[in-house]
């Protein structure tokens, strides 16, 4: 493995001081192969990070909480960094990898997942996390802002269409197990 194919602590700090000190430096100085494992790792330590510290204000069904809370806080931006990434090829015919893409939302993500576990900071950090994605596909991906913007909001509404879709599916299999 190479040193870009790797995560470390090191890695993680330092993405976390660039991202916060200045994200249009650091994602214009994104390494084109910034690798899987190491967007991965930033993103799976943040999540770990934002479990443990929501645990804090959980009363009850701790396990099954953690679960949940670990499994949104890492798929979510894999799943967005998805939605975004097929709205960008089908609108603007680009074809630039997902690995860059990926990295852009997991790291935009694990940031916010810092202070995303304090209650009604949802509102502080969500359109943050929004915000640095929004930096990190112009200045990383190299999309326009109107792009990047177009992308943001195709994404973020296929989302809720999504979630909101699975309200009946959801309903049905409480009823059946219920």
């Amino acid at each position: 493995m190479t040193e870009g194919d790797t995560f470390s602590f090191r890695f993680y700090f330092q993405t976390l001081t660039g991202l916060l000190s200045s994200p249009r430096r650091f994602f214009a100085n994104l390494p084109v192969k910034v690798g899987y494992p190491r967007s991965l790792g930033f993103l799976l330590v943040s999540s770990l990070f934002f479990t443990g510290a929501s645990l804090t204000h959980i009363q009850g069904q701790r396990f099954l909480m953690a679960s949940i809370l670990f499994v949104n806080a890492a798929a979510m931006p894999l799943i967005a960094a998805g939605v975004g990434f097929m709205i960008t090829t089908m609108t603007f015919r680009r074809h630039d990898g997902f690995e860059r893409f990926f990295a852009v939302y997991a790291l935009s993500a694990g940031v916010t997942l810092l202070v995303a576990w304090i209650p009604l900071f949802l509102w502080i950090s969500e359109p943050w996390k929004w915000l640095l994605t929004g930096i990190g596909l112009v200045k990383g991906c190299g999309l326009r802002w109107f792009q990047a913007l177009l992308v943001i909001g195709f994404s973020i509404l296929v989302l809720i269409l999504f979630f909101w879709s699975l309200g009946p599916l959801i309903q049905h299999v409480k009823g059946v197990s219920g």
